[in-house]
């Protein structure tokens, strides 16, 4: 298991569009991909999950990764948060 924590760079959070990246993003990967925000976790894989997380801007999320490929997963999901998930 492997975790990092991001901030939410995006002005809007993490609202649909970004969330479908995400979600995009992590189901190319065997591992479980899920996100620590406040007290919740939320599984990066499911674009609801990460929409009910109301993650906004400036907020720092922790995502852990577990499985096979959970080094290339996390490496993914950081760099794709850090360059505004398309935004």
């Amino acid at each position: 298991m492997v975790s990092a924590k991001v901030k939410i760079k995006n002005p809007t959070g993490l609202h649909l569009r970004p969330a479908g990246m995400l979600c995009k993003e992590s189901l190319q990967f065997q591992s479980s991909i899920q996100f620590r925000y406040k007290n919740s976790l939320a599984n990066a894989k499911s674009v609801l999950s990460v929409l009910g997380a109301c993650v906004k801007c400036g907020e720092e999320i922790e995502f852990i990764c577990d499985g096979k490929d959970e080094e290339a997963a996390l490496a993914a999901v950081v760099k794709l948060v850090e360059d505004g998930l398309g935004e």
